[in-house]
């Protein structure tokens, strides 16, 4: 399947919006679903029309411990929704199949018409992930706010996120997020069995061996490249690490 992005061009947004409400209403909807509220394609499916209906948000339990979050939709999401079930039954479900069919639309139905739409107006890294992908991206670049996203989405951490969406973390905006309760927890990791000494000597080492490494005649011009992008990002790093630290520290 290739690596999913999120789509970031509006006009090809908007194009590819367009074609799928050529093709059938209820394409457009279940897409609008996913990049409104971050919603992943499997759970969209399982929507009846009671779930949307007259709603503002949805609940849903995501992760193996079943962990409720709420996803918010959109007015104007709000106002398409109606109008699409208006003439259903709070019982059907939401996205069907062929037409007059009782059963929900499957995914793989789903990500053969996106893959075609697609087609057409030049996408070609599509798949289930590309709604909640291009939900992510387009929050984050509106709010610069991870935290809400992982913690929505429930990852582990915001480095998931970051990457998830395809984007370098603002390590500043991050640090400056952290809950005490999150502090604390990392606390107890970085004792924990000398985990946070552990890793820091390994990233020394590492940096000390590409250090070492400097001076070798039969280094391509490639290394000192990706030793120039390696400084970069750690520099900037760093940088915002100070500047994220207490002013006591």
């Amino acid at each position: 399947m290739g690596w999913v992005a999120p789509i970031k061009d509006e006009d090809t947004l908007n194009k590819f919006e367009n074609a799928l409400r050529e093709l059938d209403e209820k394409y457009y909807i279940m897409f609008e679903l996913g990049i409104g509220t971050g919603l992943l394609l499997q759970d969209i499916l399982k929507l009846k029309v009671s779930d949307v209906s007259n709603k503002t948000s949805i609940d849903v339990y995501i992760g193996v411990h079943s962990v409720k979050r709420t996803f918010e939709i959109p007015e104007g999401l709000q106002h398409s929704i109606n109008n699409f079930v208006a003439d259903k039954e709070d019982n059907d479900f939401l996205i069907t199949g062929h037409a007059g069919s009782k059963t929900p639309l499957s995914r793989e139905q789903a990500y053969r018409v996106f893959k075609a739409v697609g087609k057409k107006v030049g996408l070609s890294a599509l798949g289930a992930q590309t709604m909640r992908k291009t939900f992510a991206w387009r929050y984050y670049k509106s709010t610069n706010d991870i935290t809400y996203l992982q913690q929505l989405f429930n990852h582990a951490s915001p480095a998931i996120t970051f990457r998830y969406i395809g984007e370098k973390p603002n390590i500043e905006v991050a640090l400056r997020k952290l809950t005490s309760e999150e502090n604390e927890r990392s606390r107890y990791l970085l004792y924990a069995n000398d985990s946070g000494r552990t890793r820091l000597n390994s990233a020394i080492n590492r940096l000390t061996s590409i250090k070492d490494k400097f001076n070798d005649p039969c280094n391509a011009d490639s290394f000192y490249g990706c030793v120039d992008c390696l400084l970069e990002e750690l520099e900037t790093l760093l940088d915002n690490f100070d500047e994220s630290l207490p002013k006591k520290f």
